[in-house]
C-alpha cells in the first residue's frame, strides 16, 4: 500500500496527508478547494483531477470530510469512490458523520466487495500535525489489521472498537459529548473566578494540579481564552453537529439523557441564534461573560 489517495485536504486532511508523505508514502490528493490542492502539491503531493482518477490510482484511500452529505457524495455518488475503485482498494473514512451513513456506505461497499472502515479521529489540528491523533476504528477486524501500519502513521493512539461499522463513530460522539460538557463547565467556572477577582492564570495553575484539571480546560484557556482569540481550531458549529449526532443515537436507542439534551439546546441557541457558529468552541466563555454583563446592565 505505497500509493495512498486522500480525499479532503482541509484542516485535518492536509496535515494527515503530509504525515503520510513524511513517512515515505506516495499520496494522491483531491479537494474541491483549488487553494488546498495547490498547497498539497507544493507539499509534495500528487494531484488527482477528480475522485474517479484518484480511485483508479490508489491502493488505499482515506477521506476527511466536513459533513454526512459530503461523505454520501464522495462514496455513493455517480463519480464516487465505490463506483470507480477496484475491489483490491481499501477505503477508510476518518470523518465524523451520522452513524446511519457509516452503515449505508458499509452496505454498499460490501455489495461491491470493497473493504471499508469508519475510523473517526480525535486530537484536532495539532494532533494531525504531530501524527498523534486518536483513531477509533469500526469495521472488519481483518481489514483493520491490514491497514494498521498506515493508521499508526497518522495516529499515536489507534483503537479497534469492534466490527460494528459505526462503533468508532459512537466512541467519537461520546468523546465530543464530553467535550461539550467540559467546554460549558470551563466557561461558567472561569466566570465565577472573574466575579471573585481571582486571576485566571493563577487559577489555571492551581486547577492544573487538582482534580479540576482537564485537557479541554488546558486547550480552551491557554490557546483561546487567555489570548482572547477565538479563530476556530474546532468551530462551535462542528461541535453542535456532533452533539446532534449523539442525540440521534440516544433517541434511536430510547435513552433518556436530560442533561445532554439541555446541553444540545444550549449549543443550538449559541450557534443558530447568537452568531457563534464560526468561532472556536472556547468562545462559549465569551458568551457566558457577555450574557452576564448584559443582565447586570439591564438591572
Amino acid at each position: 500500500m505505497n500509493r495512498i489517495g486522500f480525499v479532503g485536504l482541509g484542516n485535518m486532511g492536509m496535515p494527515m496527508s503530509k504525515g503520510l508523505m513524511k513517512d515515505g508514502y506516495e499520496v494522491i490528493g483531491y479537494d474541491l478547494n483549488d487553494k488546498a490542492m495547490v498547497a498539497f502539491h507544493k507539499a509534495g503531493g500528487k494531484i488527482a483531477k477528480n475522485t474517479i482518477e484518484l480511485a483508479k490510482q490508489s491502493e488505499l484511500v482515506f477521506t476527511s470530510l466536513p459533513s454526512t452529505k459530503a461523505a454520501e457524495a464522495v462514496y455513493l455518488g455517480e463519480d464516487g469512490l465505490l463506483e470507480h475503485c477496484a475491489d483490491t482498494t481499501t477505503l477508510v473514512d476518518t470523518s465524523t458523520i451520522a452513524p446511519e451513513m457509516n452503515q449505508k456506505i458499509a452496505e454498499a461497499a460490501k455489495e461491491k466487495g470493497i473493504p471499508f472502515l469508519a475510523a473517526p479521529v480525535s486530537g484536532g489540528v495539532v494532533g494531525a500535525e504531530n501524527q498523534t491523533l486518536t483513531v477509533m476504528v469500526g469495521g472488519p477486524k481483518g481489514v483493520y489489521e491490514h491497514v494498521l501500519p498506515v493508521l499508526n502513521v497518522i495516529g499515536g493512539n489507534v483503537f479497534f472498537v469492534n466490527e460494528q461499522i459505526d462503533s468508532g463513530t459512537t466512541v467519537k460522539l461520546i468523546n465530543n459529548l464530553l467535550i461539550g460538557f467540559y467546554t460549558a463547565g470551563v466557561s461558567e467556572a472561569l466566570h465565577i473566578a472573574n466575579k471573585k477577582n481571582i486571576d485566571l492564570d493563577y487559577l489555571f495553575d492551581m486547577m492544573n494540579v487538582s482534580y479540576g484539571q482537564s485537557r479541554i480546560y488546558d486547550r480552551n484557556y491557554n490557546t483561546f481564552i487567555a489570548k482572547n482569540d477565538y479563530r476556530p481550531g474546532f468551530a462551535m458549529k462542528l461541535l453542535l453537529k456532533d452533539l446532534g449526532f449523539a442525540m440521534e443515537v440516544a433517541d434511536a436507542n430510547e435513552l433518556d439523557l436530560p442533561i445532554s439534551k439541555a446541553l444540545h439546546e444550549l449549543y443550538t441557541t449559541v450557534v443558530d441564534e447568537e452568531g457563534y457558529a464560526e468561532k472556536d468552541m472556547a468562545a462559549l466563555y465569551e458568551r457566558v461573560k457577555l450574557q452576564s454583563e448584559q443582565k447586570e446592565a439591564a438591572k
